[in-house]
């Protein structure tokens, strides 16, 4: 495994259409329980990462800070981003074993 398959591994997760990205989309889906995933830039800012973290650790959803907002945004292919959600658990799965 690469130092970047986890971000190959997005892209194949937003191809599938199971990626949610955006702070206040995956704020709500965390709240309803429909991202299985979270994962956050180290280059957002710390209020970010703390209100994110914090929905996680409330609503026991697995998350993790890695990577900066541009490579996440290349590797499904839009702009910056900062907070992604994966809204299918076996995807979920896998990016954990990427990532930790």
């Amino acid at each position: 495994m690469t130092g970047n398959q986890w971000l190959n591994t997005l892209g194949l997760i937003q191809r599938a259409g199971k990626l949610i990205s955006g702070e206040e989309l995956v704020t709500k889906a965390i709240q309803k329980k429909k991202v299985f995933f979270v994962l956050v830039s180290e280059d957002a800012s710390e209020n970010t990462k703390k209100k994110i973290l914090n929905k996680c650790d409330y609503y026991n959803i697995p998350c993790a800070v890695k990577g900066d907002r541009s490579s996440i945004g290349r590797a499904v292919g839009k702009e910056e981003r900062v907070v992604i959600g994966v809204g299918d658990a076996g995807f979920a799965k896998m990016m954990r074993s990427l990532i930790e």
